[in-house]
């Protein structure tokens, strides 16, 4: 992990794609809560790997003053402090571009992670820069410099870095060679919208409680027909609103297998308006507080 910011201050030219994988950029004033993440199982080894690379840039690096100031008071009054907007654009410039990148604002103000973000910014960037709010919250004017804004909920942290965290786990599981299994990815919960199904491990009995039959009748279509039945069941009683996506999704899907041949989405595919109407359902849902910025 580096700890420095890389690059000119101001380039604006495309960097040449990193051969390490996707590139993490992240702007924080707490750079040592990332240091542990290289030690830490599946991700800590992605990233040692090359899979994915990260960087971390402390905008207090970049203040122009004596006594590194990165925040001040609000105009109009106000509880608290506000994050000036000069060291996190200095930071923010001093990043080197690469040709794909997305810049993701951590606030409470925005769209719900859901798996469907990840998703996308683990198959179409090559470079994900992630603003890290901190005190009261940060000068409007930094907004300008992201492409999404992202909330994890309808609560709010003293700082962006555990939303950091979290999405830069959730990305990286994704890339190539994280996950051994990569079948593992695909029947998770969220991967279709349906929470995953009961998993069960040896003994067949423990303190009466059995394995269900099914499971230890080495009869794979009927284990698969279980699984799904416990999944839509699952998802139906633990989270109605994602039971009724899948139920328009698998309605929509239908539809288009009507006609479509080999073009079209089948009862598979889900297509660009799928995961739109996926992401508009999942910011509906509300959007709560990450970080200490609103």
């Amino acid at each position: 992990m580096s700890n420095a910011a890389a690059g000119p201050a101001g380039s604006s030219e495309p960097a040449a794609r990193s051969t390490a994988g996707l590139r993490f950029d992240v702007i924080s004033l707490v750079p040592e809560a990332f240091t542990a993440l290289e030690g830490l199982g599946v991700i800590g080894r992605a990233l040692r790997a090359g899979i994915a690379e990260l960087h971390v840039h402390n905008p207090r690096d970049f203040a122009s003053d004596r006594y590194r100031k990165v925040d001040d008071l609000p105009y109009g009054g106000g509880a608290g402090m506000v994050l000036k907007p000069e060291p996190v654009f200095a930071a923010f410039e001093a990043i080197p571009q690469l040709p794909r990148r997305r810049v993701l604002l951590l606030t409470p103000q925005g769209v719900p992670l859901h798996q469907n973000l990840l998703r996308r910014w683990a198959g179409e960037h090559d470079q994900l820069v992630l603003l890290c709010g901190h005190y009261e919250g940060f000068d409007e004017r930094i907004r300008s410099l992201a492409d999404e804004e992202v909330s994890l909920g309808d609560f709010v942290l003293t700082g962006g870095e555990l939303p950091a965290m979290v999405i830069l786990n959730g990305v990286v599981r994704l890339l190539p060679g994280t996950v051994g299994a990569a079948e593992s990815l695909e029947q998770e919960s969220h991967s279709d919208l349906l929470l995953e199904h009961p998993h069960y491990t040896r003994p067949a009995e423990f303190r009466g409680l059995s394995v269900p039959a099914v499971l230890r009748s080495g009869d794979h279509g009927a284990i698969a027909r279980w699984r799904l039945e416990q999944q839509q069941r699952r998802t139906r009683e633990r989270r109605p609103d994602l039971h009724a996506r899948w139920l328009e999704r698998q309605q929509r899907s239908a539809g288009d297998t009507t006609g479509t041949g080999s073009t079209g989405t089948g009862s598979t595919g889900t297509g660009g308006a799928v995961d739109a109407a996926d992401a508009n359902a999942g910011a509906a849902a509300g959007a709560g507080g990450i970080g200490g910025a609103e």
